[in-house]
C-alpha cells in the first residue's frame, strides 16, 4: 500500500510538471505571437484628416486645404508614423506695390514652403486647430512720396514676410521685405530693397534691382521667389522669377510670387519692363502699372514717367498637403 501510494504521488507530480510544462509553453505562445504582431508592423496605420479652406482631392491618396482668405485648419486626428503625421505647405505673403512715376517694381509676397525643398523636412501636426491669416498686397500709389508694402501671412506657426513696395518719385528707395521693391531713378537713382528680410533659411525671396540715373533713368525691378529683380541697365529692369508651385496636385501648377516690372523710363515712354514669371505686375509705360493678382503674391508695377500710379501687389496664399489614406 505504501509503494501503490508513493506511485500515486510521483504520478501526481509529473502529472502537475506536465501541465505547468504545458501552460508554460501555451504562455510563452501565447507571447511571441503578440510580440511578433507588434514587431511586423501590427500597430495600426493612422491617417492625418483635417477641415478647414477648399478641399480638393488628387492622386486618390493626397488632399490640399487652399485659404484664399481668413480661416482655421483644424487636424482632427495627427494620425501617426505607420500613416500619415505629417504635412507639406505653402504659405505666401501680400506683395509691395510698384511706386509711381516711373517707379521701381513691387517685391513678391515672402514664400515660405516645404513642397519640393528637400533641405526643408515635413512639418509633424497634432490634433488641434491652427488659425490661417492671408495677407493683403500693397495698394495702388499715387503720391510721389508713398510707398506700400504688402501683409505678412501666417500659418502652422509659420510667418511669410510681406513683399517690399518698389521706390517711387520722392521715396525712391526700395522697401526691404519677403521680397524687396525696386529702386526709383529719380534724384539720381535710390537703393534696393533687400530680400529675404528678417532672414530665413531657405531664403523666403530676394532683392529689388538698382535704378541707373543716367544716361536713361531707369528703374529696378521688383525682387521675386527665385532671383533678384533685374537692375536697370538702358531700359528699366524686369521683376525677378516667381515659383510654380503643384502642391495642390498635378493638373493644379500655378505661377506665383513674381516681382513686379519696374516702370518705363523718362524719353522712352513706349518702354515698360515685364513681370517676373509668374507675376502680372507688368510695368506701366506712359499710365499706371499693372496689378499683381488676388491670390498670387506678385509684385505690382511701377507707374510711367508721367506721373503714373503704381499697380497695387497681389494678394497672398496658403495651401496645405498631406496624405489622407
Amino acid at each position: 500500500i505504501r509503494n501503490l501510494d508513493m506511485r500515486d504521488i510521483k504520478n501526481k507530480l509529473t502529472s502537475s510538471k506536465n501541465t505547468k510544462n504545458t501552460q508554460s509553453r501555451r504562455g510563452k505562445s501565447f507571447g511571441y505571437q503578440v510580440l511578433g504582431f507588434g514587431a511586423g508592423g501590427g500597430i495600426p496605420p493612422e491617417f492625418l484628416t483635417a477641415t478647414g479652406g477648399t478641399v480638393t482631392t488628387f492622386c486618390t491618396n493626397f488632399k490640399a486645404h487652399t485659404f484664399t482668405g481668413p480661416g482655421t485648419f483644424e487636424v482632427t486626428c495627427a494620425g501617426n508614423k505607420q500613416g500619415s503625421n505629417s504635412v507639406e505647405y505653402f504659405v505666401l505673403a501680400g506683395a509691395g506695390s510698384g511706386g509711381n512715376d516711373g517707379g521701381g517694381g513691387g517685391g513678391a509676397g515672402g514664400l515660405r514652403t516645404n513642397f519640393g525643398v528637400p533641405a526643408v523636412a515635413s512639418l509633424e501636426v497634432t490634433a488641434t486647430t491652427f488659425p490661417i491669416s492671408i495677407g493683403a498686397g500693397g495698394a495702388t500709389v499715387t503720391s510721389a512720396n508713398a510707398q506700400n508694402a504688402g501683409n505678412p501671412t501666417t500659418a502652422l506657426g509659420l510667418t511669410a514676410t510681406a513683399g517690399g513696395g518698389g521706390g517711387s518719385d520722392g521715396a525712391k528707395n526700395g522697401m526691404p521685405g519677403g521680397s524687396g521693391g525696386g529702386a526709383n531713378k529719380v534724384g539720381g537713382g535710390g537703393s534696393i530693397g533687400s530680400g529675404n528680410t528678417p532672414p530665413v533659411s531657405p531664403a523666403q525671396g530676394f532683392n529689388g534691382g538698382t535704378a541707373t540715373a543716367t544716361p536713361s533713368n531707369g528703374s529696378g525691378g521688383g525682387g521675386g521667389a527665385t532671383e533678384n529683380g533685374e537692375n536697370a541697365g538702358g531700359i528699366a529692369g524686369r521683376g525677378g522669377t516667381g515659383i510654380t508651385s503643384n502642391i495642390a496636385g498635378p493638373g493644379a501648377a500655378i505661377a506665383r510670387a513674381g516681382g513686379g516690372g519696374a516702370g518705363g523710363i523718362s524719353g522712352k515712354q513706349n518702354v515698360g519692363a515685364p513681370c517676373g514669371t509668374g507675376g502680372d505686375g507688368k510695368s506701366g509705360i506712359s499710365e499706371g502699372g499693372d496689378n499683381g493678382q488676388a491670390n498670387k503674391g506678385d509684385g505690382g508695377g511701377g507707374g510711367g514717367p508721367t506721373s503714373g500710379p503704381g499697380g497695387s501687389g497681389g494678394s497672398g496664399v496658403v495651401i496645405i498637403r498631406y496624405q489622407f489614406q
